[in-house]
């Protein structure tokens, strides 16, 4: 197994970025796991803050960790705004892809995150169909672009400039529901979790307009210690659903 550094650049936020990449041992083409950080972290957390890489060790799959800073990952509007959603689907992915023996299809890509990032895996997959056939969230803030948050005034500022509806998982949960796209969707929180009526009211959403999915809460609260647990829970939902040929 290998851990690659890989900087870049990624035109579609104009600048350098770096991503963390494990690799597997022996000969691909592998299959990938697009690993997602939460607001105040970076590509690296992942590796300083859980054994993603020992739990990792002898599957074959790759995992990706990307940087996209505090912006939800989302292709923000606004004047000077970035398109952190294109960086994803089009920057990391493309060199994924074209340094890495990947499995070039939608069958063989998953995406998870924690927290900010948790919504952006579930956004990302739904927005972009043809991308993800998994998508796992921890702990994850649903509700970013459906309502107000309290006391985030920062974050409200940036979903009020959205285009309306583009970036609700709400919405997207309704068109994913009515296309004939398939996805594996798991999602998880703390039951002590701040964000843990977020999930609630989102795992009712799902079971209203009848689109498939797993829900669990565990004891535990907006911690590592708690994804570290339950990123073993993400990496068997993943080896259940991707195609791993």
């Amino acid at each position: 197994m290998a851990l690659c550094e890989v900087k870049f650049l990624s035109t579609s936020i104009q600048k350098q970025d770096t991503m963390k990449v494990i690799v597997p041992d022996g000969r691909g083409p592998f299959p990938v796991l697009y690993l997602l950080h939460g607001m105040s972290d970076d590509y690296s957390i992942w590796l300083r803050q859980t054994s993603i890489e020992r739990y990792v060790a002898g599957l074959r799959l790759m995992v990706v960790m990307p940087d996209t800073h505090r912006f939800f990952y989302v292709n923000d509007p606004r004047p000077g705004g970035l398109a952190y959603e294109d960086h994803i689907i089009k920057d990391v992915i493309g060199q994924t892809d074209r340094l890495f023996p990947t499995i070039r299809a939608r069958r063989a890509r998953a995406v998870a995150g924690l927290s900010m990032g948790g919504y952006g895996a579930m956004m990302l997959a739904m927005k972009n169909s043809g991308k993800f056939s998994v998508a796992v969230s921890h702990s994850g803030a649903m509700g970013f672009a459906h309502r107000t948050l309290a006391n985030r005034a920062d974050i409200n500022v940036l979903a009020q400039g959205l285009p309306r509806g583009k970036y609700d998982l709400y919405t997207l949960a309704k068109k994913l529901k009515n296309s004939r796209a398939k996805l594996a969707v798991r999602f998880d929180c703390g039951t002590e979790d701040f964000l843990i009526e977020h999930n609630r009211h989102f795992h009712s959403h799902l079971n209203k307009i009848g689109l498939v999915h797993e829900y669990a809460e565990h004891p535990g609260e907006h911690t590592w210690s708690y994804w570290d647990l339950h990123i073993l829970d993400t990496l068997k939902f993943i080896r259940k659903h991707i195609a791993r040929k």
